[in-house]
């Protein structure tokens, strides 16, 4: 039996690329910061686990700096090592499409920091077709923190939250109950429209829930998104019968393409319940492809180090579960697919390695040389399914 299994923190980086300095993120180092936040607060990080499999080694290759607090040098139990994107942006569809074996050549487009962010080309046309009474926001910012912001004027008035980042997207928030879900998914679907002559990659539908200044994203995310261009490894799994299961955000940023399963989750640990469900039900010839949001969304674009740092505790201390369900012929690995380091200026994502750390039963454990393009990963992954060859990437194993 042979299965498959991508275990994304979304926004783990490992530091700096050669050509962070063009991105503004010379110096940045999503794991290496926190871990140095978390040293001198007293409380050096402690992931057993994922330095076991060689986390901390991975590191060192990719910033040349052993993260602190981190001292294993070798007994070390995964394949690990770091890769460099070749994709032209530092955003979650260049990642992901990437690691899948398609990166991105073209440059997408981006909406300006200026206010507001979206053209009225845009938003005049949304705010007639719907009946909106306006918009907030129209800015770069935080969705966590925009929403709590403009929550309680959304709900008096009926204006939606509009905003955007570095990523090349357009979200779009608005409340579950006083707005309506339904609503909020057709306005999207129309933005998405509207959108395509700037070259945005996505448009998001954040429905949210709560009262009073208190309120809370929900696992109704939906993500209008540009297909990739062409077929990644979860087409070539698809295509060759086997099962691809598609945990989080993971359909909506390859635009359901090669998917043949959607799981949702509210959180990080939903998320990891949902993997340890899915790991027991599929078979042969299998993908279980899964994005831990909360590392990205929660933390590292709110620059919550303690919070970032946390969720790395929560995520290492369930990692015995998952490998208890393993199989013979079980290949992991656990990557990321950009950085945004929460102790570095603004909110923006931000140019970094990404780790490398395969594992399962039989996996002898080494060093890779440092990738340069995320796809050597798909390309592993597809040898190993037994499915045709990506386009792109270097058979690791």
């Amino acid at each position: 039996m042979s299965r498959a299994f991508i275990l994304l923190l979304d926004s783990f980086g490992l530091g700096a690329t050669p050509d962070a300095a063009s991105f503004g993120d010379e110096g940045a180092n999503t794991f290496g910061h926190i871990a140095s936040w978390a040293a001198a607060q007293g409380k050096p990080m402690d992931l057993p686990n994922l330095e076991k499999l060689g986390l901390g080694a991975a590191a060192h290759l990719a910033s040349g700096e052993w993260s602190a607090g981190f001292a294993r040098r070798d007994g070390f139990t995964g394949v690990y090592g770091a890769a460099r994107e070749r994709s032209t942006g530092k955003d979650t569809q260049s990642g992901h499409w990437e690691i899948a074996g398609v990166p991105v050549t073209f440059d997408w487009g981006y909406f300006p920091r200026e206010v507001p962010s979206i053209p009225a080309a845009i938003t005049d046309v949304l705010q007639q077709q719907f009946e909106l009474p306006g918009f907030l926001g129209n800015c770069h910012a935080s969705g966590t923190e925009i929403i709590n912001q403009h929550g309680d004027e959304h709900v008096a008035s009926g204006k939606v939250i509009l905003y955007t980042s570095g990523d090349s997207v357009m979200q779009i928030a608005a409340h579950e109950e006083h707005f309506g879900l339904e609503r909020l998914y057709a306005l999207c679907e129309a933005a998405f429209e509207l959108v395509k002559p700037y070259n945005i990659g996505r448009v998001i539908a954040r429905p949210f829930t709560g009262e009073n200044g208190n309120y809370k994203r929900t696992s109704n995310r939906h993500d209008y998104a540009v297909p990739p261009p062409s077929a990644t490894l979860l087409d070539h799994v698809k295509d060759a019968g086997g099962e691809v299961v598609a945990l989080g955000k993971i359909s909506d940023i390859f635009a359901t393409k090669g998917v043949s399963r959607v799981v949702k989750g509210v959180d990080n640990m939903a998320l990891f319940d949902a993997l340890l469900n899915v790991t027991d039900e599929v078979g042969d010839k299998s993908l279980t492809f899964v994005n831990f949001v909360d590392f990205d969304q929660a933390f590292g674009h709110r620059r919550d180090i303690a919070g970032y740092a946390n969720a790395l505790h929560e995520l290492d201390a369930r990692l015995p579960q998952f490998m208890a369900k393993l199989k013979a012929g079980d290949l992991v690995v656990i990557t990321a697919d950009h950085g945004c380091d929460p102790s570095w200026p603004g909110s923006d994502h931000t140019r970094e390695h990404i780790p490398m750390i395969f594992f399962g039963p039989g996996v002898a454990p080494r060093a890779l040389p440092v990738s340069d393009t995320f796809s050597d990963i798909g390309a592993t992954l597809a040898k190993h399914l037994g499915v045709p060859p990506l386009s792109n990437g270097t058979i690791l194993l």
